[in-house]
């Protein structure tokens, strides 16, 4: 990572991939020898192992081989900090102090978390309980209000849906954020 300076902890990148409403799967595809395949899935995590579902056939789980190589990019927390009213933004300019504030005006704030691993099917019958587990786990981070259903849901899912798993290898978790004086926090400074 080139900003040393904004890297965070493991912790921090497991936290993200928590909150973030989605990850981007990336996986070689062998079909188009030039272009990876990139698609954002609804995961879950339980431990070091990242859940998510999909249909059974498709180009997706054509590549998703038990062994293949992933990366998984999860991006939580995004937003343009507000630090100059138009008045202060006009007053820069006439200044000519555009240079000195740039970095704070033209800027985003986030929490990132890359994660790497090796992708792994994971088998659909009763007599495996990590398929319950991944479900479950998919479901109770996106439709928590729905948990009423959930083992009708399961019982039918058992023909339909193919539930992956990548054994995360290693996480590189990464945050550009301000505090309250407008200074960035660097060097995993929290609040």
């Amino acid at each position: 990572m080139r900003r040393k300076d904004r890297e965070m902890s493991e912790e921090y990148g497991l936290s993200v991939i928590d909150r973030a409403e989605y990850g981007t799967l990336s996986i070689i595809d062998y079909t188009e020898p030039k272009l990876p395949y990139a698609i954002p899935l609804s995961i879950a995590r339980i431990e070091h192992k990242l859940y998510f579902h999909s249909a059974k056939s498709g180009h997706k789980t054509e590549l998703l081989k038990d062994g293949a190589r992933a990366r998984v990019v999860f991006v939580d927390k995004v937003r343009v900090p507000d630090f100059f009213d138009q008045q202060e933004l006009v007053q820069i300019a006439e200044a000519g102090e555009i240079g000195k504030q740039l970095s704070k005006i033209f800027t985003t704030e986030f929490s990132s978390a890359i994660v790497t691993g090796i992708v792994r099917q994971i088998s659909a019958t009763k007599e495996f309980p990590e398929y319950e587990s991944a479900m479950r786990a998919i479901c109770e981070k996106y439709v928590p209000d729905k948990m009423i259903l959930f083992e009708a849901a399961l019982e039918m899912s058992l023909e339909r849906m193919a539930v992956y798993a990548i054994e995360i290898d290693s996480i590189k978790a990464k945050r550009k954020k301000f505090d309250a004086q407008n200074e960035e926090m660097k060097w995993q400074r929290m609040e």
